[in-house]
């Protein structure tokens, strides 16, 4: 007789063939279900609650002021948008921040990673809805207010707390049950 029809060790090992792949699938099965019940739009953000991180950006070039600073901040509740011009979602949403600039909301922009003549060509034709406007054209700045991608709108209250974050573009409903109650509420 063998030495390997005898020893029992084989035998033994023919369970974990089975039950090791039926754990890992398991354990896959289980991730995937956490990670597909969750809403992509709401990304959690460290930064809610605190206080928005110090910054000075300067103005896009032909643009008469001093850019955005964090010194900018405070006083009273404030929209931060960030935005770009090659951003189809940001020229959505666009019409939506100008309304929001009109009924007398503050609206601060950040114009991410973007080219200043594009930059001057968008706001020129779809206007000009910011008080401050800063062009973070390394994208360090969005990447400190923990930027996933654009567009992100932040409300940030009077002491300078980011007290919401939006990820995506606004839609009207966004403003009417989020953003104008919040800042109501922050008055």
């Amino acid at each position: 007789m063998s030495e390997a029809a005898t020893d029992p060790q084989p035998a033994r090992r023919r369970p974990l063939l089975f039950i090791v792949p039926l754990v890992l699938f398991a354990l896959t099965g289980v991730f995937l279900a956490i990670g597909l019940s969750r809403d992509p739009s709401t990304l959690p953000s460290a930064l809610v609650g605190k206080p928005a991180p110090t910054f000075a950006l300067p103005p896009l070039e032909g643009r008469d002021d001093h850019g955005f600073a964090s010194t900018d901040l405070g006083g009273r509740p404030t929209l931060v948008n960030v935005f770009a011009s090659w951003c189809v979602p940001c020229r959505i949403e666009h019409p939506v921040i100008s309304r929001l600039a009109e009924q007398g909301v503050a609206v601060q922009g950040i114009d991410y990673k973007d080219k200043p003549e594009d930059a001057r060509v968008w706001l020129r034709e779809l206007g000009d809805p910011f008080q401050h406007l800063g062009a973070d054209r390394d994208g360090r700045v969005a990447i400190e207010w923990g930027v996933y991608g654009v567009p992100e709108t932040f409300v940030v209250d009077k002491n300078g707390r980011i007290a919401y974050r939006h990820v995506g573009p606004l839609q009207p409903r966004d403003v009417e049950e989020k953003i104008l109650p919040l800042l109501e509420k922050l008055k």
